[in-house]
C-alpha cells in the first residue's frame, strides 16, 4: 500500500476545499451574522493542514486500485471532518458529533438534518451547508463516471455501448478533462435554476442555496418547513423539473448539448426512470384525490413534487406525506430504494441495477419453462455480461445486509421498528426525510449520540455505491 499517494491525493482534496469556504464567508460578511471569524479560522485549518501534508508528500506519486479505495473513502471523511468545523467553532452546533453528522449529510447529498430551527442559523453557515452539498454532488458524478469504473465497480461500463459522448470506455485516459465537462454541465444547470427562481420571487441568497440542494438531489433548506414554506405553484414546478433532471446519468445531457437529444430515447435506463416517475405521479395523485379533499390539480401539484424528490434521493418537501394515504406512504417507501439514475447526482440502489435485476429474474423465470433455451438479459439492445449481473447482485446483497444490520443497531438503541428501518433507509440511501420519529416534519436531532454515528456510516456507504466503503474491512486490501 503506497500510503504516500493516498495522503497526497487526500491532502490536495483538502486544499482545494478549504479554498471554498471564501463563498460563505462572502455572504457571512454582506449579511453581518457574526459568523465570519469562524469560517476564517476554519478556512485557515483545512488550508493548512491540506498544504502541510500536501508539501510533505510531494514527488512522482502512483494511485493504484487500492489505494483508489483508501481515496476516496477517506477522501468524504476527512471533507465532512473538517467541514464541521464552521458549525462547531460558531457554537451553532455545539456537539462536534451533531457537526459531522450535518456535514457528512450535506457532502453525501442526504439531507438528513439535526437543526431545529434552520431559519435561526447564520446565513454564513447555510451557505456553506447547501455548499457541502453542490460540491458532493458534482464529485459522486465524477466518481461514477471518471474513476468508479477504472477500479471496475461502478456498473458504468454499459454506457460505452449504448450512450454516445464521454463514456467510460474513452475517460480513463483523461479524467481531467471529464471532470471539466461534467463541471459545465453542472454549472450550466446550476446557473438555469437559480435564475429561474429569482423569477419566481425568492431572493439571491435562497435561490443558490435551493439550487445546490436540487442539483445535488440533497435537500437541504433555508426553511424550517422546507419548499412548502414558499406555497407557490410555480417554485414547485421549477424544483420538481430540476430534480427530475439532476436524477438523470448525466452522460445524457452531455450529448444532449452536443445536440443529440435522440440519446435519450435510445437509453433503456432513462426509459425505466421515465416510467417510474409517471407511474408514481399517477398513483399518488389518484389516491390523494380518493381519499383526501384534494382538487385534481392540487393532487397532481402535491404528488408529483414529493414523487420525484423521494425517487431522486433529494428529500425536498412540500406536505406531510405521513399525512397522505396508506397506499401512498408505502409507495414512497418503495420509490426510496429506486434513486436516480447511474451516473446522476441521485443515491440509493439505482434504477438501472434494479431493472436489470427484475430483466435477470424474468430470464431465470423463462429458463425454468424452456430449460434447453439460451436468453440473456438485455439492456436496450446490448446483451448484459454476466459478469455485470454478479456484481450488481452482490451490490444488492451487501446493500439489504447493511440496511439489516443497521436497522437491527438502531433499534438496539431503542428506536421502535418504523423509525428504525426508516432512518437506516433514509441514510443509506441518501435520501434524508423518512417515517415516524425521522419523519418529514421531524429530524435527526433526538437521536443517540452512537445512533448519528451509525447513520453517518449509513451515508457515506450509500453514497460510495457500498463495494468501496465495505472493501476497506477485507484483509486481503491490507495485504502486499
Amino acid at each position: 500500500m503506497n500510503y504516500k499517494s493516498v495522503v497526497h491525493s487526500i491532502s490536495s482534496l483538502l486544499l482545494v476545499m478549504g479554498f471554498f469556504f471564501i463563498f460563505p464567508l462572502f455572504f457571512s460578511l454582506y449579511f453581518h451574522d457574526g459568523v465570519h471569524n469562524s469560517l476564517l479560522l476554519s478556512m485557515a485549518i483545512t488550508i493548512f493542514v491540506g498544504g502541510t501534508f500536501f508539501y510533505w508528500t510531494r514527488g512522482k506519486t502512483a494511485i493504484r486500485r487500492r489505494e483508489g479505495f483508501l481515496v476516496v473513502t477517506f477522501s468524504w471523511v476527512l471533507c465532512s471532518f473538517f467541514g464541521a468545523l464552521p458549525f462547531y467553532i460558531s457554537g451553532a452546533i455545539p456537539s462536534f458529533t451533531d457537526a459531522f453528522f450535518e456535514s457528512m449529510s450535506g457532502f453525501t447529498t442526504t439531507g438528513a438534518s439535526i437543526l431545529t430551527d434552520i431559519e435561526s442559523v447564520a446565513e454564513g453557515l447555510l451557505f456553506w451547508r447547501s455548499l457541502t452539498h453542490w460540491l458532493g454532488g458534482m464529485g459522486i458524478i465524477v466518481l461514477s463516471l471518471a474513476i468508479l469504473p477504472i477500479f471496475g465497480i461502478g456498473g458504468m461500463q454499459l454506457y460505452k455501448a449504448e450512450v454516445p459522448g464521454p463514456t467510460p470506455d474513452r475517460l480513463k485516459p483523461r479524467i481531467t478533462e471529464t471532470a471539466k465537462t461534467l463541471w459545465i454541465m453542472y454549472v450550466l444547470l446550476s446557473a438555469l435554476q437559480t435564475i429561474l427562481l429569482l423569477f419566481g420571487g425568492m431572493s439571491f441568497f435562497d435561490s443558490l442555496c435551493h439550487t445546490f440542494g436540487t442539483m445535488a438531489t440533497g435537500g437541504f433548506s433555508t426553511k424550517n418547513q422546507s419548499i412548502a414554506a414558499y406555497d407557490s405553484v410555480y417554485i414547485d414546478g421549477i424544483i420538481t423539473l430540476f430534480m427530475f433532471l439532476a436524477g438523470i446519468n448525466f452522460v445524457l445531457h452531455y450529448a444532449a448539448l452536443k445536440g443529440n437529444i435522440k440519446a435519450f430515447l435510445k437509453n433503456a435506463e432513462f426509459l425505466f426512470y421515465v416510467t417510474i416517475v409517471v407511474v408514481g405521479i399517477i398513483l399518488a395523485s389518484l389516491f390523494l384525490i380518493g381519499s383526501a379533499d384534494h382538487q385534481v390539480a392540487e393532487a397532481f401539484r402535491y404528488a408529483s413534487f414529493q414523487v420525484v424528490s423521494i425517487v431522486t434521493t433529494t428529500g425536498y418537501c412540500t406536505a406531510d406525506f405521513e399525512q397522505w394515504p396508506y397506499f401512498n406512504q408505502v409507495l414512497l417507501f418503495v420509490l426510496m430504494f429506486f434513486g436516480g439514475c447511474a451516473g446522476s447526482t441521485g443515491g440509493s440502489i439505482k434504477h438501472v441495477r434494479i431493472m436489470l435485476l427484475l430483466k435477470h429474474a424474468y430470464v431465470e423465470l423463462y429458463k425454468i419453462v424452456h430449460p434447453k433455451a439460451v436468453k440473456k438479459v438485455k439492456m436496450g439492445t446490448i446483451v448484459v455480461g454476466d459478469n455485470i449481473i454478479h456484481g450488481i447482485l452482490a451490490f444488492f446483497l451487501l446493500y439489504m445486509a447493511v440496511l439489516v444490520l443497521c436497522s437491527m443497531m438502531m433499534a438496539a438503541l431503542g428506536l421502535d421498528m418504523v423509525s428504525a428501518f426508516a432512518s437506516v433507509t433514509a441514510t443509506l440511501g441518501n435520501i434524508g426525510p423518512g417515517f415516524g420519529d425521522v419523519g418529514p416534519v421531524d429530524n435527526y436531532a433526538h437521536l443517540p449520540l452512537m445512533g448519528k454515528w451509525i447513520l453517518a456510516f449509513c451515508m457515506l456507504a450509500g453514497r460510495l455505491e457500498i463495494y468501496t466503503v465495505i472493501i476497506l474491512f477485507i484483509p486481503e486490501l491490507w495485504k502486499r
